[in-house]
């Protein structure tokens, strides 16, 4: 009998796949752009840019969950707002049942950002260019470097709150 197809094993490893990206979408996008004539005609100066960038993850069901990368843009010229952004850009991962609970936070926090970040940082240079100015093209992020800031300060609150007692 030949054999058509894949093989039982192969089979097998395809559906225990460790990491599977069901969807990605942008959850919430805003550009505030005040005074677009003024800020193209006064372009001598380059305006101070800040950014900020999050991860945030929670459970959909089982160990599908949803990832959001949210990265907030606020440029500035002196005083006067130039451009301010608000993007939020999700997925939908589901994490393999051979990957061990203890890594679920990790690939959470670290792996599925990296996966979604080239997409928002694309979205982030479109919107900008097509606000009138030069794209903002976003450097890499270390989300491990981002985790691992996270998890520290988790541990100096959980230090700081006071230990209380219950008393019968």
């Amino acid at each position: 009998m030949e054999n058509k197809g894949k093989t039982k094993a192969t089979t097998d490893k395809e559906a225990q796949a460790p990491l599977i990206v069901n969807a990605q979408y942008i959850k919430d996008l805003s550009f505030e752009n005040p005074s677009p004539m003024a800020n193209i005609m006064e372009n001598e100066e380059r305006p101070s840019i800040s950014i900020h960038i999050e991860a945030q993850a929670h459970n959909l069901k089982d160990r599908t969950f949803e990832v959001a990368l949210r990265i907030q843009v606020d440029a500035k010229r002196k005083e006067h707002q130039v451009f301010l952004m608000d993007l939020e850009y999700a997925g939908v991962f589901t994490i393999g049942s051979d990957v061990p609970e203890e890594y679920l936070r990790p690939i959470l926090m670290i792996e599925c950002p990296r996966i979604l970040f080239p997409f928002a940082r694309q979205i982030v240079a479109t919107t900008t260019q097509e606000g009138g100015y030069p794209a903002l093209l976003l450097t890499p992020v270390d989300f491990a470097e981002l985790y691992q800031r996270q998890i520290s300060q988790e541990q100096a609150q959980q230090e700081k709150a006071p230990a209380t007692e219950i008393l019968q």
